[in-house]
């Protein structure tokens, strides 16, 4: 990979430690059944925790064996912070530095811009996610123990699996009806929720907080953005998700009403990209499952464990489209001048998202007899790394799981570090054509 460019990088390394995976998870001892699971089996789920999805094919905490899961929760830890993070911290460990190549294809990893002081921001990266998941562990475990019974010994893996899980917004659970039965619990839904959303802010904007909480002034637009992007998103899909479910008998109507506030915000919480869910999602009203599908298709802050075509990249086209509407020449932003490349980068994410989700959506209607609403939510979570489903996955036939494969591959990548790493070869041009324009509407 020396010779590779950073996107070039990224995605080979994705690629092979995604097969890595898949060969783990192929062997007897990873399953509990006899025999390995097959291929396909494997390489579905081994993609889905490297990408920190969580759409399973199989049942999780009945299909895979104790190592199977140990696999799947390595995978999601090395997912949710960068192969090229942990490649990373592996050099500083070992050798003790770490080559200009290395810090280039870790830097685009996390979308760093900065190379001086790179290996404490690695190093910051890992530390602050082993932190948050410290604790939120301990939270789980002694809530498994003491609240529901389990032994120190399985409360304590319950504990660290669901809160690495979380903080990687994987949505992976070892309960064969993900966290159904703890709807009801405000202990494990918000240490849940809030893990998640701490990972989905991204690392920028967490190191940002705990260097300047009290000095808002010093925050970056990167923090601006997404702290009110998360926030009003937040309190919309809650608002939007417990209104639409609240007389639903199916979901949240049997409840009482301060359990179906809570349940109302755990899901809106997970369209966030985590997959975990606390009521059928199947159930849902499909009127959700549309105003859930633009939730996922945002998505989360950028440079996090999160997926989607991330918040700030939302907010940007916003702003683009109200500085348009009020006929301004220039795209002005908490007091701060867009520049023209990052509008650039805005539409191109947003267009390509739109026609790989559109272009699968379609693909999956001709290759199944499901609805339109359900195949769209499906293609919609691979892509966005959420993980939520309406219950399909597993009935999808082989292209179909193998179109979810390559959605959530790009979703976990981006659609534009994709494309750059398809891209044979990059060049700069030395001349500019000249202008002309064409009518637009």
């Amino acid at each position: 990979m020396t010779h590779l460019r950073p996107a070039q990088a990224i995605f080979g390394a994705f690629l092979a430690v995604g097969l890595v995976g898949t060969g783990l998870l192929m062997l007897p001892v990873s399953s509990e059944g006899p025999g390995g699971a097959p291929f396909l089996v494997a390489l579905f789920t081994s993609t889905s925790a490297l990408c920190v999805t969580g759409l399973v094919v199989v049942d999780t905490p009945t299909y895979w064996s104790g190592f199977g899961q140990v696999v799947i929760l390595v995978l999601i830890q090395v997912g949710g912070l960068g192969v090229m993070t942990f490649a990373s911290v592996f050099g500083l460990a070992v050798l003790r530095r770490l080559s200009l190549r290395s810090r280039l294809n870790a830097a685009a990893s996390l979308r760093s811009e900065g190379l001086a002081d790179f290996s404490s921001v690695v190093v910051g990266v890992v530390r602050t996610a082993l932190v948050i998941e410290g604790v939120v562990a301990v939270i789980l475990a002694l809530r498994f123990w003491l609240g529901y019974g389990k032994s120190p010994g399985d409360a304590a893996w319950l504990g660290v699996f669901h809160s690495v899980s979380a903080f990687n917004n994987a949505g992976f659970a070892l309960f064969s009806d993900n966290l159904i039965q703890f709807a009801r619990d405000p202990v494990i839904c918000l240490a849940v929720c809030a893990s998640i959303i701490l990972g989905g802010l991204g690392f920028p904007v967490i190191s940002q907080l705990r260097a300047y909480l009290r000095t808002p002034r010093l925050w970056s637009m990167n923090t601006r953005l997404v702290l009110w992007g998360t926030v009003l998103l937040l309190v919309v899909s809650t608002v939007y998700i417990t209104a639409l479910e609240w007389n639903d008998p199916h979901t949240l109507g049997k409840m009482a009403w301060p359990e179906r506030i809570l349940t109302g915000f755990f899901q809106a919480v997970q369209t966030r990209t985590a997959g975990f869910n606390s009521i059928d999602i199947g159930a849902m009203h499909r009127t959700t499952w549309f105003g859930m599908d633009a939730l996922m298709f945002i998505g989360a802050g950028p440079a996090g464990t999160g997926g989607g075509i991330k918040v700030t990249t939302f907010a940007v086209l916003f702003f683009i489209i109200m500085a348009e509407i009020r006929g301004r020449a220039v795209v002005n932003v908490f007091g701060k001048r867009l520049s023209r490349a990052v509008h650039r980068e805005a539409i191109t994410v947003a267009l390509l998202a739109v026609a790989l989700v559109a272009t699968s959506a379609g693909a999956l209607m001709w290759l199944t007899d499901f609805s339109l609403d359900q195949v769209l939510f499906e293609v919609t979570s691979a892509f966005g790394t959420v993980g939520l489903s309406t219950g399909i996955t597993a009935a999808l036939p082989a292209a179909g799981k193998l179109i979810l494969i390559v959605l959530m591959f790009i979703g976990r990548l981006g659609p534009v570090t994709f494309a750059s790493a398809l891209a044979l070869r990059q060049r700069t041009l030395l001349y500019q054509l000249p202008k002309e324009r064409p009518i637009i509407g």
